[in-house]
């Protein structure tokens, strides 16, 4: 799991929900070159990796929000969401902002809630 870029948690637990930060394409705290495909990629690879410190995974998100400083690349960031999500279809938002951390173009962030933790 990359090291937060601010002071914040990278994912919180809220009852039986998992809240994550937003996440960027960074790697060992650096963007990741290619553009909006290669940091997307990095973003879903960042994603596993805060979900499964807390034993969850993408299937076990409910809610994602997708912040995107070109609305253009809107296509693009699709193809690869549906890719990494695999026929998993959480609730979604999209939503075009001026600016992100670090110079990312793309961030996601995503609920998740485990059934096992519902029970608790």
């Amino acid at each position: 799991m990359s090291t937060p870029v601010g002071p914040y948690s990278p994912i919180m637990r809220g009852g039986g929900f998992l809240f994550t930060a937003g996440q960027i394409g960074i790697s060992d705290g650096v963007l990741v070159e290619g553009g909006v495909e290669a940091q997307t990629r990095q973003v879903f690879a960042n994603l596993r990796s805060v979900l499964a410190s807390a034993d969850a995974s993408l299937t076990d998100v409910v809610k994602a929000t997708v912040f995107l400083v070109d609305i253009d690349d809107y296509a693009a960031v699709n193809k690869i969401y549906s890719e990494e999500f695999d026929g998993h279809r959480p609730a979604r938002s999209a939503v075009a902002v001026t600016a992100l951390p670090l110079g990312a173009q793309v961030e996601i962030e995503v609920t998740a809630v485990r059934t096992a933790d519902l029970a608790d």
